[in-house]
């Protein structure tokens, strides 16, 4: 008997967030075991601020905003249901964004956490740190964050990898949730003392010899790696540049026309759990495509 899974789609009403939800529908769909969950948390800072403002007379308004609030997210639930024959629940919690996500998640055992990329508030969360940073911060759960209108399903995915266990487990989970998908392996790889070699005043030729065993290197890196996957091996394929990940990431989006980004959120050590990867946090922000970030699981 085939397991049942749980998206968890967060929704602020905005129109990326609607982006999100039509995503995760479309997700749900092509996976008939799947149940969706609609997601929105009303900010215990606003109401705070309400009840300061109004004083007595807050707790009227507060139900009428609770009230209208709840009716919303039901419509959208209706309104997404008409276009996808999927079970949808529609949960409506308080808290801050970050904190809640984590423990509706946690609570639902939620198999993909989906989110828009940007927010009602977005310029706030520009300066702030997103909340799709801060929830992969404290969260173990894959997290889809969506930046595109949907119309098709994801085809061809850029899986950049550094051959770690999180990389791994990054690419697997997407292929359980798209197992028709390609994926394209990408590792950029750079000379170590590269730069110091030339300021020693080494020759073109010399680097260039380097940069071949660095590529041989990683060719050989590659194959170990492509054993810990689980996706056919006639939908992998590979790709080796010189370079910044940080750059050719972004370049090889453009360059094979990606429409998801695969990536695994690092964690080696405790603090790396808590931290970002640098990488990952750059193509999050800058990437034109939707973004799967995943690690291994808890």
């Amino acid at each position: 008997m085939t397991q049942s899974r749980k998206i968890l789609a967060a929704t602020d009403f905005s129109a990326p967030a609607r982006h999100a939800l039509e995503r995760a529908a479309l997700l749900a769909q092509a996976h008939p075991d799947t149940r969706l969950i609609l997601a929105h948390v009303v900010s215990s800072s606003a109401l705070d601020s309400l009840r300061r403002l109004l004083g007595q007379d807050a707790a009227e308004q507060e139900a009428r905003l609770l009230e209208q609030t709840e009716r919303t997210l039901g419509e959208q639930a209706e309104r997404l249901a008409a276009r996808h024959p999927v079970a949808i629940d529609a949960v409506l919690t308080q808290g801050s964004a970050q904190a809640a996500l984590v423990r509706l998640a946690e609570e639902q055992h939620a198999d993909l956490l989906v989110m828009g990329a940007r927010g009602m508030h977005f310029v706030r969360e520009h300066l702030l740190g997103s909340t799709i940073e801060r929830v992969l911060r404290t969260s173990r759960r894959p997290l889809l964050a969506v930046k595109q209108r949907p119309y098709s399903p994801y085809r061809r995915i850029l899986a950049p990898v550094d051959f770690s266990d999180h990389a791994a487990a990054a690419i697997n989970a997407a292929h359980a949730w798209l197992p028709d998908a390609d994926f394209v392996l990408l590792h950029a790889f750079e000379v170590e003392l590269e730069s110091t070699f030339r300021l020693a005043g080494m020759d073109d030729n010399q680097i260039h010899q380097y940069r071949i065993q660095a590529r041989n290197a990683a060719q050989t890196e590659m194959e170990d790696f492509i054993g810990k996957l689980q996706v056919p091996a006639s939908q992998l394929s590979r790709q080796f540049v010189h370079g910044a990940a940080t750059l050719r990431i972004l370049e090889q989006e453009q360059t094979i026309d990606a429409d998801l980004i695969v990536i695994g959120k690092h964690g080696r050590s405790v603090m790396e759990e808590l931290l970002l990867g640098s990488v990952t946090k750059h193509v999050l922000a800058h990437s034109s495509s939707d973004v799967l970030i995943a690690g291994q699981p808890a």
